[in-house]
């Protein structure tokens, strides 16, 4: 009466391209290259499962996550994921920050995130579809390097307190 029931067997991954089966702390096919994915009995679950792992290109799927996009809602960014999937670029999607609207609904801004390695291809792609501008670069603020502003600040104070002392010593 107290035994306790056998655990569920661990799903094995496997290959979508070759079928070769891993544990789970494999990531790609040693044989093919492709990622795997787990191996699902529904038939349409896996082949939705298997065209998707086969359109990623893991040499673009390495390092750490930068924001390639910005979709203004839901749908959007889902287009854009789905532009960046076809030519092989994994990405994910992140509700921009301080949009106030409930998790739950599709609308607000949303940044398309990408691995280190996709990134190039991945802006290339947005380019071409022209959903990035080739300016938007350019039409961003320059940033300010720490210690040029520093020494600004350091002379405009050194001059303002000239200027204060000069006053004072005029005005006595």
């Amino acid at each position: 009466m107290g035994e306790d029931a056998p655990a569920p067997p661990r799903l094995p991954l496997r290959c979508p391209g070759c079928g070769e089966g891993y544990g789970s702390e494999t990531r790609f096919c040693g044989r093919c290259g492709l990622p795997l994915v787990l191996d699902a009995p529904a038939a349409e679950e896996v082949s939705d499962r298997h065209g998707r792992a086969r359109k990623i290109k893991p040499q673009l799927s390495e390092g750490s996550l930068l924001s390639v996009a910005r979709a203004r809602n839901q749908a959007e960014a889902e287009f854009i994921q789905a532009l960046l999937l076809e030519e092989g670029v994994p990405s994910l999607l992140r509700r921009s920050a301080g949009f106030d609207v409930p998790d739950f609904l599709a609308a607000g801004p949303r940044d398309v995130l990408v691995a280190q390695s996709g990134f190039d291809t991945a802006r290339q792609v947005l380019l071409e579809a022209d959903i990035l501008s080739p300016t938007a670069e350019s039409q961003r603020r320059p940033v300010v390097a720490p210690g040029p502003l520093l020494a600004g600040m350091m002379l405009a104070l050194a001059v303002g307190g000239v200027v204060v002392a000069l006053l004072w010593l005029v005005l006595r």
